[in-house]
């Protein structure tokens, strides 16, 4: 509860309003994806087959669907925001999971991963929500999405409370945030990365090659004159 307390005030800081945008959460989101429910004109989350899917919202219609990561059940350029939480470090492919998040998002529309951090506590605990998978440094976090097509355009961090369960920590965690954010101390649990997408993909580079001039190998020849006749002449 804690650590959903801390995310989601950063996720908050990064979007303040989702009103009147179609909002979807890829991977185990639904712990924050709530927070836009009620202001966005539609929320969905999607979960990965491999992970599981529950039944979200619990008490209203259900938004939720069991998917496959790299083939989302929605429409060229239909989302405007796109949460992502406990997908990418436990993908199996990551490109084509950022492929299909660049296909879905709306020209104008921004993505937001969540992402353990590889030099934070929360990743080196198993027993954590943050502990699964594959946690990546910021520099590997811009490097990916970069190659995928996304420019970022903000981060920050959040978690800097240790993941002890004692009450004395437990009660300190704000704290910890403040302190941790204001210090910029590289031990926060998780990175979010915030990024929209390139419309225009550079193109290729094409490679230069040198055309040769055509020359035929056999040389035509003329044919032999003078040949004997045979019986020529003769009376």
């Amino acid at each position: 509860m804690v650590a959903r307390r801390m995310v989601t005030r950063a996720v908050r800081s990064h979007w303040p309003s989702a009103r009147g945008m179609l909002t979807v959460g890829l991977g185990y989101c639904t712990p924050y994806l709530g927070i836009f429910r009620e202001e966005a004109d539609r929320s969905l989350a999607f979960m990965p087959a491999r992970q599981g899917v529950i039944s979200w919202p619990t008490a209203r219609p259900g938004r939720s669907a069991l998917v496959e990561d790299d083939m989302l059940p929605l429409a060229d350029a239909a989302v405007d925001r796109l949460l992502i939480v406990h997908a990418l470090e436990v993908s199996n492919d990551v490109q084509a999971l950022l492929r299909e998040a660049w296909r879905v998002l709306a020209a104008g529309g921004k993505v937001l991963a969540v992402v353990p951090n590889r030099r934070g506590l929360w990743a080196q605990r198993d027993t954590t929500p943050f502990g699964q998978g594959r946690p990546y440094s910021a520099r590997q976090l811009t490097e990916l999405m970069r190659q995928s097509s996304f420019t970022p355009v903000a981060w920050s961090q959040a978690l800097w409370v240790p993941p002890i369960s004692t009450a004395l920590v437990l009660r300190s965690a704000m704290a910890w945030e403040r302190m941790g954010s204001a210090l910029g101390l590289p031990f926060a649990g998780v990175h979010l990365v915030e990024a929209t997408k390139q419309v225009y993909k550079p193109a290729p580079l094409r490679r230069e090659r040198t055309v040769e001039i055509f020359r035929p190998v056999l040389a035509p020849q003329p044919a032999a004159r003078g040949v004997d006749r045979v019986g020529e002449g003769e009376g």
